[in-house]
């Protein structure tokens, strides 16, 4: 049977690309790192590594071996979390990935509530957007996590998951204050700016669908950096509403535009029923939404439930 500890080793490999690098992440010395490793060639009786320059790099067994060994420590993981659970929330560890907008409107609240009524649970959130919250939720490092998906875009990084939506938040356009024009198209001689890839990606599509390219000159993540760029006369840009509900500056104006929204969603792995902390938070994620709707939303609403 091969061995958990050397399948970390290679996970951590695969994940960092260098020797070095997976002992530094692993707290490992670099000779035990490489002895795992070789340890883990003669159990599979299969070269897993091959020589790159000063370093080493997968072999196409090697990332097969990667891949499926992310997959089992997940499963180790979250076993180790449902036994503990166990206990009845009187201890235990839950985490959850989510993206900045979300991190800094409902969740916040979502973690009031689950740490008031279960302060045994180690809550723990990480930053992320959704095609690296859905690998950290695939590689068990967390049990939940938060996605985002705009109309008539599917989930295919989903696939094997259950996913639930939590909430259908608008897209608004975002112009200075004194500029005049509610449609994409009244700003088509305009600069742009663009937001993580997934909304840049929307946005070039709705723009399409005005019939225009935008002209995107600034890139950034950040919805305060987006909205003072806005305020500086830099361009015109769309924010989803969770994103001005976190933060609205004053010096925009926003105009929330027609048509379906964001779909937020909650990912979770495998079927119900969930571990009893999960399912806990959960249940304060929902409630943390209904409450966020009608205090900071406008006229976001509950999302349609969609088969998983």
């Amino acid at each position: 049977m091969l061995d958990v500890t050397r399948l970390t080793v290679l996970v951590a490999l695969a994940r960092h690309g260098s020797v070095t690098a997976a002992a530094r992440a692993l707290h490992y010395a670099q000779p035990s790192v490489s002895h795992h490793l070789a340890r883990l060639e003669a159990e599979t009786g299969t070269r897993l590594l091959q020589r790159a320059g000063r370093g080493v790099r997968l072999t196409e067994a090697g990332r097969l071996l990667a891949d499926r060994a992310e997959e089992i420590l997940g499963r180790l993981t979250a076993a180790e979390a449902e036994l503990a659970e166990l206990t009845g929330l009187r201890a235990g560890r839950v985490r959850l990935a989510a993206f900045p907008s979300a991190l800094g409107t409902f969740v916040p609240v979502a973690a009031a509530g689950f740490v008031a009524a279960h302060p045994g649970v180690d809550l723990r959130f990480v930053e992320a957007e959704p095609p690296d919250a859905v690998r950290l939720l695939r590689g068990g490092e967390v049990e939940a996590a938060l996605v985002f998906s705009h109309p008539g875009e599917p989930f295919p990084e989903l696939a094997g998951l259950r996913h639930e939506p939590l909430l259908e938040e608008p897209t608004c356009l975002v112009v200075p204050a004194d500029r005049p024009g509610d449609r994409l198209t009244d700003h088509r001689d305009r600069p742009w700016i663009g937001g993580c890839e997934k909304c840049r990606d929307r946005l070039v599509s709705a723009c399409a669908a005005d019939g225009f390219t935008p002209d995107i000159r600034f890139t950034t993540d950040d919805y305060v950096a987006v909205q003072a760029l806005v305020a500086a006369g830099m361009g015109a840009t769309t924010l989803p509403a969770l994103a001005l509900a976190a933060h609205r500056d004053p010096r925009v104006r926003v105009v929330p535009l027609p048509g379906p929204g964001r779909q937020v969603s909650i990912a979770l792995p495998g079927d119900p029923p969930d571990p009893p902390a999960t399912a806990a938070l959960l249940a304060q994620l929902r409630a943390a939404v209904a409450s966020t709707l009608h205090t900071d939303l406008g006229s976001s609403r509950p999302a349609r439930a969609a088969p998983s």
